[in-house]
C-alpha cells in the first residue's frame, strides 16, 4: 500500500519509512503525526508521537506508552531517544534531530538536552497539549520553586556511599564523560 504523494512529491511505501530514502521535514512530521494517531486509536497510549532522524533517515520511532506499558516515563520523545540511542550505540545524539507531534513536556526536554540533539521539531504546543488534558504548566512551576515549598517533600538524606561514588567518579582519570 502506497501512501498519498507527500509534500516533496515523493511517494513512499508504508513498510518503507525507515528505508535509504530522501525524506523532507514534513514527511518527519508526518511520521510523528501517523505514529500518534495510529497507537492512540490502537489504545496503546495518547496522543503523541515522534520520531529521531540521522542522516536523512529515521533511525528510531516513539509514540506514548504510559498507560500500555505503565510507565510514567513512556512518552514519546522518551521512547524515540531510547531506542536511537540503542540503534546507533551511543548515547550522544548530537548528529540527530527529533520530530515530535507536540512541544515537549519538562521530562522530554531535559532528555532531548541530555541527548544533546541537534534540533527539535514539533507540531502542536504546550497550549494545545493543556487543551485537551494534558498541562505540564504545573510541573514547570514546582520546579521553579525553592525545595521546601514543593508539592513533594524533598529530604535530602546524607549517605558515605554516596559521598564515596561521588569523590570515585571526580578523581577517576577513564571516566566517560556525558
Amino acid at each position: 500500500m502506497t501512501r498519498a504523494t507527500l509534500a516533496a512529491g515523493m511517494t513512499i511505501a508504508k513498510t518503507a519509512w525507515q528505508a535509504d530514502t530522501v525524506m523532507t521535514q514534513q514527511t518527519f512530521m508526518q511520521r510523528a503525526g501517523e505514529l500518534a494517531l495510529e497507537k492512540m486509536r490502537d489504545d496503546d497510549g495518547g496522543p503523541f508521537g515522534a520520531v529521531v532522524v540521522h542522516d536523512g533517515k529515521i533511525v528510531a520511532e516513539g509514540w506514548n506508552q504510559v498507560t500500555s506499558a505503565n510507565d510514567p516515563t513512556a512518552h514519546a520523545e522518551m521512547v524515540a531517544i531510547r531506542k536511537a540511542c540503542a540503534a546507533l550505540g551511543r548515547f550522544d545524539l548530537s548528529d540527530c534531530d527529533i520530530f515530535t507531534s507536540c512541544e515537549p513536556c519538562p521530562m522530554c526536554m531535559g532528555a532531548v538536552y541530555w541527548a544533546r540533539l541537534r534540533r527539535l521539531y514539533y507540531a502542536k504546543t504546550q497550549a494545545d497539549a493543556a487543551q485537551i488534558g494534558f498541562d505540564d504548566a504545573f510541573i514547570y512551576r514546582e520546579l521553579a520553586l525553592p525545595l521546601a515549598q514543593r508539592a513533594i517533600p524533598m529530604v535530602q538524606i546524607a549517605d558515605a556511599g554516596a559521598d564515596l561514588a561521588f569523590r570515585e567518579w571526580a578523581q577517576s582519570p577513564d571516566k566517560t564523560r556525558y
